[in-house]
């Protein structure tokens, strides 16, 4: 046991034992041990002849928040780069990694509901989905409709530099069984978000045969790991393969649902009785401020701050309890004659409002009008990021 007492020898006062400073800190004195041996909580002095630590008071408030964070969950190895940081980084720091946890939080939230409902709906058995035949459109082509079933999805898709960029990192396709937008950042940016949408083309699941819910939710899933290992196959060769990566908001057809596969700030949107209603939530920081109060959505239009993503396809493999946290949301969507959807990145939605979107997509007569109007609203309107948007119409066959 280290003795209780005080020491003389610090510039900025006297230094007091590892007992009192877990006192002081209401650390335990094992915690504050761990803490040194990791280097979030270095003791101030450690007496060379005994080996007892010695801290100074001074340290107390750095303590309480190493305590605070370890509290609200958050990782140890996070929690050292955020005690380095001064406290307005490390607020923000924080904010965002709750704001990932509450996201992720949401979405376990949501499959909850849906799964509720679903087995309240069918009395504990998991219904067969209609068999989804043969596609007849040609994939990939603006325009081209799908037939399945008794209903299809009629689509077009259009990509645009827009005014200021002087490279195009946006990617969008439209087929007749996907709808998908992603938008690159980073060196490796356009190589990303053109990996992202190609590793969903190759999506078959539900063709050959019926599909419960749960097979359906459990194919999206296995969708979005493979275009999240598509991404990091793609920028590994950049110099900082964890600064590249994509967005990605992405649906596909299963003949009578959309399956939604969503990560970042790309958005989906459906018309629907003609009103126009955002599907997806940005996972972003503005949207985790508005989310908690701090922001208006007036106010977030014109917010000062970077766009920083809260989740993100990107280069970095991270550890298994943090791939989790950051995976895609999933979803099924309910579908009827008539809806039209939107899928964009956010040189579109950041820069045209709400209201305007619904003008355009309201007036279209078709998905190759929606697109080129929407593309035409966002480089009046300055066009200062790429533009990638799709939109299909849901149609009997």
């Amino acid at each position: 046991m280290e003795r209780e007492g005080r020491a003389g020898g610090a510039a900025s006062g006297e230094l007091v034992t590892i007992g009192e400073f877990a006192r002081l800190s209401r650390l335990s004195a094992k915690a504050l041990r761990r803490y040194d041996e990791l280097g979030l909580l270095r003791p101030a002095l450690v007496d060379p002849v005994n080996g007892y630590r010695y801290y100074d008071p001074a340290q107390v408030e750095g303590a309480r928040l190493v305590a605070w964070l370890r509290r609200i969950g958050m990782p140890l190895n996070r929690i050292g780069r955020v005690v380095a940081l001064d406290a307005g980084a490390a607020a923000v720091e924080i904010r965002a990694y709750w704001a990932r946890v509450e996201a992720e939080t949401a979405a376990r939230r949501d499959l909850a509901m849906y799964l509720v409902d679903h087995l309240s709906a069918e009395g504990g058995t998991m219904s067969r989905m209609p068999d989804n035949a043969e596609n007849k459109g040609s994939s990939g082509s603006a325009g081209s409709a799908g037939s399945v079933g008794a209903l299809a999805i009629r689509c077009a898709a259009l990509t645009d530099i827009g005014v200021v960029r002087t490279v195009n990192q946006d990617a969008a396709f439209a087929g007749p069984r996907l709808l998908a937008v992603a938008d690159g950042f980073g060196e490796g940016g356009a190589e990303a978000s053109a990996a992202a949408i190609e590793a969903l083309k190759p999506s078959t699941w539900g063709r050959d045969g019926a599909l419960s819910a749960a097979d359906l939710l459990n194919a999206l899933e296995d969708t979005a790991d493979s275009a999240a290992r598509a991404v990091r196959d793609a920028v590994a060769p950049c110099e900082a393969p964890d600064g590249s990566g994509t967005t990605l908001t992405a649906m596909l057809w299963t003949g009578s649902r959309l399956g939604l596969v969503h990560i970042g700030d790309s958005r989906a949107y459906l018309l629907r009785g003609g009103e126009l209603f955002r599907i997806t939530h940005d996972h972003s920081l503005v949207q985790s401020m508005i989310d908690d109060g701090s922001l208006s959505p007036e106010e977030a239009s014109s917010h000062p701050g970077p766009a920083l993503l809260l989740k993100a396809l990107v280069g970095e493999a991270w550890p298994a309890a943090v791939a989790v946290a950051c995976r895609p949301d999933v979803r099924l969507q309910e579908v009827l004659v008539g809806d039209r959807y939107l899928l964009c990145s956010d040189g579109l939605s950041a820069v045209v409002d709400t209201a305007d979107l619904r003008t355009a997509v309201v007036a279209a007569d078709d998905p190759e009008e929606a697109v080129r109007r929407l593309v035409g609203l966002a480089r009046e309107a300055g066009g200062p990021d790429n533009v990638a948007c799709a939109v299909a119409d849901v149609v009997v066959e």
